[in-house]
């Protein structure tokens, strides 16, 4: 919320259903916009079926209103041209919506790329499932700063926190705020999830067949009990019973909806149709929700490390470790027996160890690296 600059015009926050994009909008109208001159819509209301949304904001701005929160606006039809127009003729509204992740902004049929400043709500971290466990406040910390001080960052953490089960707790349920709601009904939760994202998201964006859909579903159980996933395309294809095209383009739309993660070993030169040379689920809950028992320990710490860094640090397979961040620093990803041997050699190379409070030198637990947001 603190990041959100709201001297803007036209704000976009994008974020995976479940991540808490509505509350994060009546939140903002509550504390820091005038409740006066403020309008929460959500544009699947049946409203709209009768109105368009252009209307009711002219009709909101001869009103007196300032502030204009749409939340949903994947579900409305020609929604960037109405807001295009709105931002256009009412210069005296400011105007905040969420949409899915789904949503290609800028590639819209009316472009809003110099108009709107873009937002990506991410899932909870480790730092922010904390609070919520435990009501006590804790600062994030640049990777810089974990890096060269993660002795005296873990030391001061372990005064107010027992980190590792609160850390296997997060792993199973803690990536979206409403496991707070029922924890023991939480994965059937989660599945609904997938399953409105992949039926009602991904068809609202692409418009696919429900057959497609069914493949997508069957895609993703296969990345989740996979360890991590190599994708061979050929066999995948025929697996999941598509062609190869479309399964890449499968593939960069589970990305785009918050679901899986693709990684390569250099980012340059990445297409369209260019095949991941891993994938992995978006966090570690979809991974024990999909595949429950069939879940591989070592892919869910690569889960986490992974989900903590995208979209704040360019990530990429590494050579000789699990990762390369910012093309500079090499982590091997483990439990608390794993050796230096893989990084003995390299300069800039850390591990990041399951199971342990406190690291030492360039051992770092990988809870830490829950708190860089």
């Amino acid at each position: 919320m603190n990041e959100l600059d709201l001297n803007n015009r036209l704000i976009a926050i994008k974020g995976a259903r479940g991540s808490g994009r509505t509350t994060l909008l009546l939140q903002l109208a509550k504390i820091h916009l005038p409740q006066s001159s403020s309008l929460y819509i959500s544009l699947d209301h049946i409203y709209f079926f009768n109105h368009n949304l252009y209307e009711l904001a002219k009709q909101f701005a001869l009103l007196g209103g300032t502030h204009l929160l749409l939340d949903e606006v994947h579900k409305y039809p020609n929604w960037s041209r109405e807001i295009k127009l709105i931002y256009d003729n009412f210069p005296e509204l400011k105007v905040i919506f969420t949409s899915s992740s789904m949503l290609e902004i800028y590639q819209s049929e009316s472009d809003l790329s110099r108009r709107a400043v873009s937002y990506t709500l991410k899932e909870l971290s480790f730092r922010e499932f904390i609070q919520l466990e435990t009501k006590k406040l804790f600062p994030s910390y640049s990777l810089d700063v974990i890096l060269n001080e993660h002795q005296q960052i873990a030391g001061a953490l372990l005064q107010d926190i027992k980190p590792i089960p609160l850390f296997e707790k997060y792993l199973r349920i803690g990536a979206y705020p409403y496991y707070r709601e029922n924890e023991q009904r939480y994965a059937q939760k989660l599945i609904n999830t997938i399953n409105l994202i992949i039926e009602i998201d991904i068809h609202a964006v692409e418009d696919m067949q429900y057959e497609s859909l069914v493949k997508l579903k069957k895609l993703l159980i296969t990345v989740a009990t996979s360890a991590p996933f190599t994708p061979n395309i050929s066999k995948l294809s025929e697996k999941v019973g598509v062609s190869r095209n479309m399964l890449v383009h499968s593939i960069k739309l589970l990305e785009r909806a918050g679901l899986v993660n693709e990684l390569y070993k250099d980012n340059s030169g990445i297409g369209v149709l260019t095949k991941p040379e891993k994938l992995y689920l978006n966090n570690s809950n979809l991974m024990y929700a999909l595949a429950k028992e069939n879940t591989n320990i070592g892919n869910v710490r690569e889960t986490f490390f992974l989900n903590h860094f995208k979209g704040l640090h360019e990530i990429n397979l590494a050579e000789k470790t699990d990762f390369i961040i910012d093309k500079t620093y090499s982590f091997e990803i483990g439990g608390k027996n794993k050796t230096k041997k893989q990084v003995a050699q390299l300069d800039k190379a850390y591990l990041a160890k399951d199971g342990i409070e406190i690291g030492y030198s360039k051992t770092i637990p990988i809870w830490l690296f829950g708190f860089m947001y």
